[in-house]
């Protein structure tokens, strides 16, 4: 039987509104959304409120490093890679696809990572949005590089 996620809508004023996910072993997705969807909101469970509540104090610039367990769907081995890699970028700095692609063996897989990056299940926990262009131009979003901007000014990069 597989385990039943549990979904809440949160809103922030910096990148509006973000559909939470989450299962019993940790967060499972963050998605950017134009508004709530209908489907029946979670409250009162623990791994949901931990991750509103570090949601909060990032957005509060009270927190620089999440501590929720995270489970996101694997993505591929590459894209795992990448991922993982993505959590070693500190708060307030940034990293080119290109210091990532060699972060994780791969030189040449700049332009993979940034395929890797758009798959990426859980924004800004995994930050993808510290991930530049080698000459520090902001690069894509899947959400829009207008939040990336936003992302990225409130860690004061």
């Amino acid at each position: 039987m597989q385990e039943k996620l549990r979904i809440h809508h949160y809103h922030s004023a910096i990148v509006g509104w973000l559909e939470l996910c989450t299962s019993s072993r940790g967060v499972r997705s963050i998605g950017f959304v134009s508004a709530p969807s209908e489907e029946a909101v979670c409250h009162g469970d623990p791994m949901m409120d931990r991750l509103i509540a570090e949601l909060d104090d990032y957005f509060a610039g009270k927190l620089r490093k999440f501590s929720v367990p995270l489970d996101p769907d694997p993505g591929t081995n590459f894209q795992g890679r990448v991922w993982k890699q993505l959590t070693t970028i500190p708060y307030g700095q940034t990293r080119s696809y290109a210091q990532i692609a060699a972060g994780i063996g791969d030189a040449k897989a700049a332009r993979a990572v940034g395929s890797a990056n758009g798959c990426n299940p859980i924004p800004i926990i995994i930050p993808c949005h510290r991930v530049v262009k080698a000459d520090s131009t902001l690069g894509g979003y899947s959400s829009g590089v207008h939040i990336k901007k936003k992302l990225l000014e409130l860690e004061g990069v």
